[in-house]
């Protein structure tokens, strides 16, 4: 994982990303980790920057992870969506995770707070059990200090990133 410029954050917006590189280095399988915010921006990823990166390897080889962490933003924005009216026409309660496991892959959704979600793409030889144990962890160190503030904190630093790398 490339680190992202944590210079000119909040202390607590350098914590999610300090938390967020120990979950992609410390979980095997891992290949791509986003936040997204409730209204499906992408708010804090795995590999800010690297999008053109994960593009280029998709078209010269399959065996890399399909896209990048804004694809996966897209994806974990609209499963959490089909979730979040699934469970409101089963009179469920609140969805608290979602797992979809695929023949070379899987995927982990994970409400973190205020409708905002941490969304896991591993490896088809992963262990489901430790990502979703440490996709836990994640949420509750992460739930309490993703406040409004910090979320437009967070989506303005990935919006500086894209401007200065098309640059």
């Amino acid at each position: 994982m490339t680190a992202p410029s944590t210079f000119g954050l909040s202390s607590e917006a350098r914590n999610l990303h300090w938390l967020l590189s120990n979950l992609v280095e410390e979980v095997p399988g891992i290949q791509s980790v986003a936040v997204v915010s409730s209204d499906g921006l992408l708010l804090l990823s795995s590999d800010p920057g690297r999008n053109t990166e994960a593009r280029e390897a998709l078209e010269t080889t399959r065996s890399t992870p399909r896209g990048s962490s804004a694809d996966l933003a897209t994806i974990v924005s609209g499963i959490g969506s089909l979730t979040i009216g699934a469970a409101k026409l089963m009179d469920s309660g609140p969805v608290k995770h979602t797992m979809v496991a695929m023949e070379e892959g899987s995927l982990f959704v994970m409400s973190i707070s205020d409708g905002s979600l941490l969304g896991v793409h591993g490896s088809a030889d992963c262990d489901m059990s430790v990502v979703a144990y440490h996709m836990a962890l994640f949420v509750g160190r992460a739930g309490h200090v993703l406040t409004p503030e910090l979320r437009s904190e967070l989506r303005k630093s990935l919006e500086d990133a894209s401007a200065g790398s098309a640059r």
